[in-house]
């Protein structure tokens, strides 16, 4: 069994997802990193220490362990501002991985490492000299791409910072000996957008907890969640920043509430990014000019096994992203049964089959939105057609199938001869 070294620099597996930069790639971590350790591997992820009296070392369970890496001034950075401290959170994480003389860790104490799996273009920063410096192989996922990025709203992009983070994503890409892409759709773009080897890119698609996320009685969620337990209600999840458009859904509320709809819109996420905390008061702005402060409810990132609820209280969840490598909200709520209307865009073309389990809306116009999800609200038929069709679909989806694989590509990278630099 492999000892693996995973880096998660920028936000922790241990953080609350929808809070600050912690999103869908904290659920990535910590539940990849947990089946890989139930398969017999040795999981240590690397994570900056962003608070004082965090603890050296987390034993999340037997095989994976958080290291809570001193790199930077010991509080919040702005993640715009972390590529300063790649360095010293590299040597940090090189110390940890070797002996104080620089050596491989003796069997006794773990053993060598076997491969580093670099989450996010900074951890690929770190990843790239941890491989040289240790000459074991380096597996990447970057979760989002600044090019995808910058092609879906240019207006948000800082063009010293894409030119940078770009730079390093194709030099980071260029160097793994693997590049897992969560779907079809990313892997053509790390083709298309940074020039990498198709045989080097692995498709291994997230998983979900159908322990946690599996279908229930609305009634009863809604009651739980003290939320309205008449009347449809529509769900958006995520961080708020424009990214993600929560603004989107509430023009589709708007639509709605104007055809005669009555629904009530449910909002779970806090500000996120430089223009998140802008994002946030613009909406409740939007919300009270719109006349709808009686049917949204804000509700902060909640612990995310507790997000089951929520898909299980909703009719319809929304999606309206501008860009999503993969769409782990569209999949949960798929999941519990509760069907989707999301953009056409990356990974959630994946996850939504078009007509049978929610919706594909190739636009950015929130009447579009209010149309797919009217579908849904006043055809009880279509609505219980797509609940059985979304948690079916759901099913093929786990962590212990993406463990298995990510397993035996390393295992098969650990035999082979490194990729070397160009």
């Amino acid at each position: 069994m492999a000892r693996l070294a995973i880096l998660s620099l920028h936000t922790s597996p241990l953080a609350q997802p929808g809070t600050g930069d912690g999103g869908g790639m904290n659920v990535y971590v910590r539940e990849m990193a947990s089946a890989l350790a139930r398969a017999g591997h040795r999981c240590d992820v690397f994570t900056r220490a962003d608070r004082p009296g965090l603890p050296d070392i987390v034993a999340v369970e037997p095989g994976f362990f958080v290291h809570h890496i001193a790199a930077g001034p010991v509080g919040p950075v702005a993640k715009e501002d972390l590529e300063a401290v790649v360095p010293e959170f590299t040597d940090r994480v090189l110390g940890k991985m070797t002996t104080y003389t620089g050596a491989p860790i003796p069997p006794e104490d773990g053993g060598p490492y076997d491969a580093v799996h670099a989450n996010y273009w900074l951890s690929g920063l770190a990843g790239h000299l941890i491989k040289h410096e240790l000459d074991i192989p380096l597996i990447s996922t970057f979760h989002t791409l600044d090019r995808v990025k910058a092609e879906a709203m240019p207006e948000e992009i800082d063009a010293d910072l894409s030119t940078r983070r770009a730079a390093a994503e194709a030099m980071v890409i260029a160097c793994s000996d693997a590049v897992l892409a969560s779907c079809t759709v990313e892997a053509d773009q790390i083709v298309e957008l940074y020039g990498a080897d198709p045989g080097r890119i692995a498709i291994v698609a997230p998983g979900v907890d159908h322990a946690f996320f599996a279908p229930g009685d609305r009634s009863q969620a809604r009651r739980a969640l003290s939320l309205p337990t008449d009347g449809p209600l529509v769900l958006f999840v995520g961080r708020i920043q424009p990214l993600k458009g929560a603004h989107l859904a509430v023009g589709a509320l708007a639509e709605l509430v104007e055809r005669g709809i009555d629904p009530t819109l449910v909002i779970v996420g806090g500000p996120s990014g430089v223009a998140g905390k802008a994002t946030l008061a613009s909406l409740h702005v939007t919300v009270d000019e719109l006349g709808l402060s009686d049917r949204v409810i804000f509700r902060p990132p909640q612990p995310h096994e507790l997000l089951s609820s929520y898909y299980r209280a909703a009719d319809v969840t929304i999606c309206p992203s501008r860009s999503e490598s993969f769409g782990l909200v569209a999949l949960e709520s798929a999941a519990c049964g509760t069907p989707v209307v999301a953009s056409a865009v990356g990974g959630l073309t994946t996850l939504v089959d078009e007509g049978a389990t929610g919706y594909l809306i190739d636009s950015m116009d929130p009447a579009d939105f209010a149309t797919a999800i009217a579908a849904v609200l006043s055809t009880p038929e279509i609505e219980l057609t797509m609940q059985a069709a979304s948690a079916e679909r759901a099913r093929s989806y786990t962590w212990r199938s993406a463990a298995v694989q990510l397993s035996e590509l390393t295992e098969q990278l650990i035999s082979r001869r490194l990729v070397t630099c160009a």
